[in-house]
């Protein structure tokens, strides 16, 4: 039976230095994380004015189901990360972690919408492109374009923000631990 693959996507402006790693740590407790994306710096939406944001994604092999990621991995995390979500859906995050994709599922069952609207950001879907054009992370080549067939046209020519280079490595070397 094929392991499947959820990519999420990763967002801190509330001292993302210290939040993004710490929500790796906690990930790999629940999952194993297989890959991390190059990460970003990039403006706010909907609210200039307040810190940036580091974004990135990373690639996990879940051994639950979607719903379970999202409400039994991701959100508890955010909780103890200090993230409590409100109304204000712009709104400075001490992190932002969400289920972008999983296998080539497409769903829309209430408040569960795969794959995530966010997709069609470059900040989320430069770096899905990335991590799956890593055959060794998706050897399933079918499944790979399947997934890639999900990612919004635009995203070929899309620039996510600022690369950043060290921050990036920092992560990755985690993943190595």
């Amino acid at each position: 039976m094929r392991e499947s693959l959820a990519f999420i996507s990763v967002g801190s402006n509330i001292e993302p230095e210290r939040n993004i790693p710490a929500a790796l740590t906690l990930l790999q407790k629940h999952a194993p994380v297989v890959a991390s994306s190059t990460f970003y710096r990039t403006e706010p939406l909907g609210r200039p004015g307040q810190p940036l944001f580091l974004n990135g994604v990373w690639l996990i092999r879940p051994k639950t189901g979607p719903r379970e990621v999202r409400d039994g991995i991701l959100h508890p995390i955010e909780r103890q990360l200090g993230r409590r979500r409100t109304a204000d859906q712009f709104a400075p995050r001490t992190t932002d972690l969400d289920l972008t994709l999983y296998d080539d599922l497409v769903v829309s069952d209430g408040d569960l919408t795969l794959p995530h609207g966010d997709l069609r950001r470059p900040f989320v879907h430069v770096p899905v492109l990335e991590l799956l054009a890593d055959s060794l992370l998706a050897p399933d080549e079918l499944l790979r374009g399947r997934i890639a067939a999900l990612v919004p046209e635009a995203a070929f020519a899309a620039e996510p923000g600022e690369k950043l280079d060290a921050f990036t490595e920092e992560l990755r070397a985690m993943l190595q631990r």
